[in-house]
């Protein structure tokens, strides 16, 4: 049976690595690397490794790290911006620094923020800040989230990035089995692409796209 692509349904897919936990594929087409679907966590064991994160307003590190999204996204948005964080997680802190910025911020989260009222609305800006590697279904998920960008909007997105210095077979992101999807640029260019969207590379993990 083919592995047909998560991002871009391509049927160009091939072995990329296995071990004992999980086996990883490889699009041709647009070099996402993934797992079968045979290897997904179903949404109870999904979310007892989601409890586990220890996310902490107060900490200056993870503030640091997160500002890595913070910083870039405030370089193209207008003050009082409204902003939805995608994916926040049990405990928000993303959101809580853009407000301390002075924006407002909804959010969404599968398990800790149901708020599906939020797709009924448009935005300024949107960070999916450790979602995308997450995703069952990225291209349906991402394409809804960017079609939710007002004119001029941006969406950020930050993730753990597989390029050619990375050895994969020892790589700590691939370990954690609620990680189905590693994107590359190419991967990036295809949804831009797809989007007709400018796609900008910020550093090694963050990828903006402008609507």
């Amino acid at each position: 049976m083919i592995d047909t692509c998560l991002l871009c349904d391509s049927d160009k897919t091939s072995a990329y690595y296995s071990n004992k936990n999980s086996s990883y594929i490889q699009c041709s087409a647009c070099e996402l690397v993934f797992v079968p679907k045979c290897f997904h966590l179903n949404n109870a064991d999904e979310k007892s490794r989601y409890d586990l994160h220890q996310n902490n307003a107060n900490d200056a590190d993870y503030r640091q790290f997160l500002s890595a999204v913070l910083t870039p996204v405030i370089r193209h948005i207008k003050p009082n911006a409204q902003g939805l964080d995608f994916g926040c997680g049990a405990g928000p802190v993303l959101s809580l620094m853009f407000e301390e910025a002075g924006y407002s911020m909804d959010l969404f989260d599968k398990y800790y923020a149901i708020n599906p009222q939020v797709f009924e609305q448009t935005y300024d800006f949107i960070t999916a800040t450790e979602v995308v590697e997450h995703l069952a279904n990225p291209a349906a998920e991402l394409t809804r989230l960017y079609n939710m960008l007002n004119t001029g909007g941006v969406l950020a997105i930050m993730t753990g990035m597989l390029t050619k210095e990375i050895d994969f077979a020892t790589w700590h992101y691939k370990s954690d089995p609620t990680h189905i999807c590693f994107f590359n640029q190419t991967s990036m260019r295809h949804l831009a692409q797809s989007w007709d969207a400018r796609v900008e590379f910020v550093n090694k993990g963050v990828t903006l796209f402008f609507n």
